[in-house]
């Protein structure tokens, strides 16, 4: 009887573990990405294909100007919660692009653009 009461304690703390751990993971945000930490918008050197180690690291939402960045670059969304950003050609967000959602990257020139945004 001993026996048969620790098998069924042994079994639900197994199992209580394993819910508490399964809860856990679904609700982390994004993993890193191609060197892009978690909650970030990245951008990459040029011409870097495979995107490797961002140049750029953003976390605040709003515009961020942009100088200097010229060809195709990796633009990797690692945010999470449905955060998107958008490439604009005017400086401090004006005349912006698609949304970039969250988890998702473009290989885009730079050449026009001026300011990315971070977007909730």
């Amino acid at each position: 009887m001993r026996k048969m009461i620790r098998g069924a304690a042994a079994f639900a703390t197994a199992t209580a573990a394993v819910v508490a751990l399964s809860g856990a993971a679904g609700a982390q945000p994004a993993d890193p990405w191609a060197g892009c930490p978690d909650g970030a918008v990245c951008i990459y050197p040029q011409n870097q294909n495979p995107a490797v180690k961002p140049t750029h690291v953003f976390y605040s939402y709003g515009a961020h100007n942009l100088s200097n960045q010229f060809g195709n670059h990796w633009v990797l969304n690692n945010q999470y919660g449905g955060a998107t950003a958008r490439l604009c050609k005017g400086s401090n967000g004006a005349n912006c692009g698609n949304p970039i959602a969250q988890g998702t990257g473009v290989y885009a020139d730079l050449g026009p653009i001026n300011s990315i945004t971070l977007n909730r």
